[in-house]
């Protein structure tokens, strides 16, 4: 269902996606990775991320779900951009870095923690990993779309269940879009 959506609307969702200022994000989690880190753009999207963390210095590595997507981004960016989902995501301690924004909200609730259990495994020790989740509770589906909202005690609770894994912080935003005003739970997870 998701993925036939941003196959079908990939164009639409690229245009609307790519130029948005990402920098405030980009500086909470950049903080954290020493010039030249490893960095896994995990579901990409535009390539909107990946680009800038290109522009930045870092070894970027990127990946969606959806070709069509795929395309935009390897377009964007220059790079190889994998097609892939994450139950394929199989690396050991690779990355000083994952950023999900918006991609893990996605995922079904029942498989969030497989999910998140193979993203921390490709996390090396000290690794950092940002992820975004419209802010909520529950699962719903939006003009084809799945979503798995996020709270505070939601995101602590999935966390907590990973024994390397720990939350640096968490800090609610407005969604960047213009005509758009959503809340976002946005959360900076660290592998120890």
């Amino acid at each position: 269902m998701t993925l036939k959506y941003y196959q079908d609307n990939a164009q639409t969702f690229f245009d609307g996606t790519v130029n948005i200022d990402m920098s405030s994000l980009y500086e909470t989690f950049t903080q954290h990775l020493a010039p030249g880190a490893r960095v896994l753009d995990a579901g990409c999207g535009s390539g909107r991320d990946t680009k800038a963390f290109l522009e930045m210095g870092y070894q970027v590595e990127a990946f969606d779900a959806s070709p069509a997507m795929v395309e935009l981004a390897q377009e964007h960016t220059g790079l190889p951009v994998k097609v892939m989902s994450f139950a394929d995501v199989d690396w050991k301690e690779k990355f000083d870095g994952i950023w999900c924004c918006a991609s893990l909200l996605h995922v079904p609730a029942v498989e969030l923690p497989g999910v998140m259990r193979r993203l921390a495994d490709a996390l090396k020790p000290g690794g950092v990993w940002y992820v975004s989740f419209k802010y909520g509770d529950g699962e719903r589906e939006v003009d084809g779309r799945r979503f798995t909202d996020m709270e505070e005690s939601n995101l602590l609770q999935r966390v907590s269940i990973i024994d390397d894994l720990e939350i640096v912080t968490l800090w609610k935003t407005h969604d960047l879009r213009p005509q758009r005003n959503e809340p976002w739970l946005n959360g900076l997870l660290k592998k120890e």
